[in-house]
């Protein structure tokens, strides 16, 4: 049974993936009640902390209900990283993770998220910054490698479980991969199953599916999954994955009106959380996967992705019922 320092985590958990401008307090709510077992917020940039950036601190908002959290963190100086460990643990998160997996151009050209994959020494150094500075158990996301001749995960989930790192998240890609191709999950099961390593390992990429999730824990031993894209407008992806694993048969899929209530608290969390007018905005990309599958949705879509009033949004969403059959 998988554990972080002293949280257990059951049997095999499934853990919502960092994801920016999508793993807010709203979307993590949905999560929750639909089966996440460990959820993380979006990551959060270490210089943007120290300098007081508004969006850095607004992303530290967490909440009782969803323990345990963690919060992650990504920079390339040492420093930095240690200053913001100490502000992320004055929150009281029960975990921090330390993001060296993100691709994004943005991050990378700052020697941030995937870009350490380069420099293992650099990784090792921001790393024992981070733990030095805390008194959180921390944990790391990351990737293969920086691309196909440099796999190095190996290598370093050995270094990070040497300098005090609790558990491990592995995306099956490397930087140069993207999002593109497939997870490579042998990869993440080698370092699974290598004698000299005791701490979790966690799987990640490609994960629709309860068969998939099946496959990471019977085909590569990993002690749990995270779940990222396919979670969007999707949270009853965790408790259909679950029923898979205990029962060996699909759960029932949630009806038209079990979507239209999720989607409908969805907003209502947004607009408590981020205002009416942002929170309308960046609902605007669950919409789609709320309501996939039904036909000829596009006229009420774009109502959905237009409207800037609430309560018409709320009456649109009510009235999908009247106006579709389930598919």
């Amino acid at each position: 049974m998988p554990k972080i320092a002293h949280i257990d985590l059951g049997d095999f958990p499934l853990l919502l993936a960092p994801m920016e401008d999508v793993s807010d307090p709203p979307f993590r709510y949905v999560c929750k009640k639909n089966g996440a077992d460990l959820m993380y917020t979006e990551f959060i940039s270490s210089e943007g902390l120290i300098r007081d950036a508004i969006k850095s601190k607004k992303k530290l908002d967490i909440f009782d209900y969803e323990r345990p959290i963690g919060i992650q963190i990504f920079g390339g100086d040492e420093d930095a990283m240690a200053m913001s460990a100490k502000i992320v643990e004055a929150t009281n998160p029960d975990i921090l993770d330390i993001n060296f997996g993100c691709p994004v151009k943005k991050v990378v050209c700052k020697g941030a998220g995937a870009g350490v994959l380069k420099d293992v020494e650099l990784m090792v150094r921001l790393t024992q910054s981070v733990i030095k500075s805390t008194r959180l158990p921390v944990t790391v996301k990351t990737r293969l490698g920086w691309d196909e001749s440099s796999i190095n995960i190996m290598e370093v989930a050995e270094r990070l479980q040497d300098i005090g790192v609790q558990a491990l998240s592995i995306h099956g890609r490397t930087r140069a991969q993207m999002y593109k191709g497939h997870a490579d999950w042998t990869m993440i099961g080698r370092v699974k199953n290598n004698p000299r390593i005791k701490i979790p390992i966690f799987g990640n990429g490609d994960i629709e599916t309860p068969e998939q999730a099946w496959d990471m824990r019977n085909k590569f031993g990993v002690d749990g999954v995270m779940i990222g894209r396919a979670s969007i407008g999707y949270p009853w992806i965790f408790n259909e994955i679950k029923h898979f694993l205990k029962t060996g048969t699909h759960a029932a899929k949630p009806t038209l009106e079990q979507r239209i209530e999720v989607c409908k608290t969805h907003l209502l969390k947004s607009v408590e959380w981020k205002g009416e007018k942002l929170g309308i905005v960046e609902m605007r990309r669950h919409y789609t996967n709320y309501f996939r599958g039904l036909d000829h949705f596009k006229e009420t879509r774009m109502i959905l992705v237009t409207s800037t009033h609430l309560q018409q949004l709320i009456e649109t969403i009510e009235g999908v019922k009247q106006q579709y059959q389930e598919v």
